[in-house]
């Protein structure tokens, strides 16, 4: 074995240290902001990965099969440069290119992975962050919705994607209530 390949085992093993400590300092946080592993999360735990406002422009589409096409998160337009921000709190597992895109993940502590592209990264493997701290910034360069810029957000449970809007304050089923006819 090479001194090359031995520090390239040692950097990736140092690093797969830091995320599950990481992932650790996460699960040890406050008490009771969460239910009981694989619950959905209470509502108002996530929010929007953007600064100021969006605007959804595609929804969340889920495959028929896991292997079959879909659209797998939600497309929020913005402009270029609007600050992205963590949708959760939790550690960032991943930064770098998913095919040519940049990509920022953050993991909360019930393992619910949120994955926000095409933006220019502020945070690295391992970064503890809170809802809305900065993770970086949008970028029209692999946008869904060339030429316009939007961000695509996505939240994976396991190995399914979820629809990330159901996570956010007032998501929920519908409640009718009955109409007032005294009135």
């Amino acid at each position: 074995m090479t001194r090359g390949t031995r520090t390239a085992r040692l950097v990736t093993a140092l690093g797969t240290v830091v995320v599950l400590l990481s992932l650790m300092v996460v699960a040890a946080g406050p008490a009771g902001s969460a239910g009981p592993p694989g619950s959905p999360s209470p509502a108002g735990t996530y929010r929007l990965p953007l600064a100021g406002s969006a605007d959804v422009v595609r929804a969340f589409e889920p495959p028929p099969a896991r292997w079959a096409a879909g659209h797998r998160g939600i497309d929020l337009r913005s402009a270029p440069g609007t600050e992205v921000v963590s949708p959760v709190d939790g550690v960032v597992t991943y930064a770098g290119a998913v095919g040519g895109r940049p990509v920022v993940t953050v993991t909360d502590v019930e393992g619910r992975r949120s994955s926000v592209e095409p933006l220019v990264p502020a945070v690295g493997i391992g970064t503890l962050v809170t809802a809305g701290a900065r993770l970086g910034t949008l970028v029209a360069e692999g946008s869904h919705c060339a030429p316009s810029a939007c961000l695509h957000w996505g939240v994976r449970v396991g190995d399914d994607y979820v629809d990330p809007l159901g996570l956010l304050a007032g998501a929920g089923p519908a409640v009718l209530l009955p109409l007032d006819t005294a009135g």
